[in-house]
């Protein structure tokens, strides 16, 4: 894989400004748009159970761009034969030329709508080196099967095929296999440790003297509310949020077995019926999802004192583009 050296700068700097997105047909529109203000890079997730196939959206994506860099962010293993993702990775290279990362991870979203746990990191190990050895034009065994990419001229990229590969990590296990193998990790808390270090953002730029809980700050942020909720509860520790007593008793009406299936409605969309029950501007502004302009820069500059080299901002609500817009506005502010 092609590693890359990223130069420390100075900390009072921003990190680059890049996006992410929950992937839907619209996207490949975000993505333009996304281009045409500056941002840097757009991660698209790969959850099929609640958004588009990734590797298609991204296909568009490159269509309608030139610049941006784009990418799966992040993409689970369990759902694709690593030939699958190789072929996917380098026909989008063929596509976007130059352009192309691709993030990694153990399954979050994307195994947990299935009813599934993230996968083993020994599995996610394998399955990059896999990946990693099909791109370079190696010949691999994959369930217990020697593979290679066999495709000729006009049938994808000449090998090998040259990609930022990362991990989305979230412990040590993760960040042994991304020192090990990645160029950097895709994370929510920064970490000094990776030249590279994108770190997935939600939340909404609040207009001069707006509360956070006005109708604009809950539709743009509320879906970073309700994630504090799912991603709490899955540790055991929702009833310590305020109305996590509530919001766990609106979960438990459903079947243990499909609870799954409800608690991910809207996942990282909108606040569901049951986020908002308990979702409030007070919550927002604790947890930092809605913030002032001068709040959001110092603490994208905070990031980037902790090791932050790329922050990916994930817009929410029914005017995406105008969130794209005034995240990228308080950045040059």
């Amino acid at each position: 894989m092609l590693r890359h050296h990223v130069d420390m700068p100075a900390l009072s700097e921003m990190p680059d400004i890049s996006c992410a997105f929950a992937t839907s047909m619209a996207t490949p529109e975000h993505v333009a748009l996304a281009e045409q203000l500056g941002y840097r890079r757009a991660w698209l997730y790969d959850s099929p159970a609640l958004y588009p196939d990734v590797w298609m959206v991204l296909a568009e994506c490159a269509r309608r761009t030139s610049t941006i860099e784009i990418g799966p962010g992040v993409a689970i293993p369990s759902l694709r034969h690593p030939m699958v993702t190789a072929a996917a990775i380098g026909t989008l290279t063929t596509l976007a030329p130059g352009r192309v990362n691709v993030a990694i991870g153990s399954g979050f979203t994307g195994r947990l709508t299935l009813g599934q746990k993230p996968l083993p990191w020994r599995y996610v190990r394998e399955y990059v080196l896999a990946v990693q050895g099909l791109l370079a034009g190696d010949t691999v065994e994959w369930e217990g099967a020697p593979i290679r990419m066999l495709h000729p001229d006009g049938f994808g990229s000449p090998r090998p095929i040259r990609v930022r590969l990362i991990l989305g990590t979230g412990g040590p296990k993760g960040e042994a296999v991304a020192h090990e193998l990645g160029d950097g990790v895709f994370v929510t808390t920064p970490t000094a440790e990776f030249a590279h270090c994108s770190v997935l953002t939600f939340g909404t730029v609040l207009d001069d003297g707006e509360d956070p809980g006005s109708e604009r700050s809950m539709a743009a942020a509320g879906h970073a509310g309700g994630l504090a909720f799912h991603a709490i509860h899955l540790r055991g520790a929702v009833t310590s949020l305020p109305g996590g007593d509530r919001w766990l008793a609106a979960l438990e009406e459903f079947p243990e077995r499909e609870r799954h299936l409800a608690l991910h409605e809207g996942h990282l969309i909108e606040a569901n019926e049951r986020d908002r029950l308990v979702v409030t501007g007070d919550l927002l502004a604790t947890f930092g999802y809605a913030r002032t302009s001068e709040a959001w820069r110092t603490h994208l500059r905070t990031q980037r004192s902790r090791g932050a080299t790329e922050i990916a901002y994930q817009p929410a609500g029914p005017d995406i583009a105008s969130e794209l817009r005034r995240f990228m506005e308080m950045t040059r502010g």
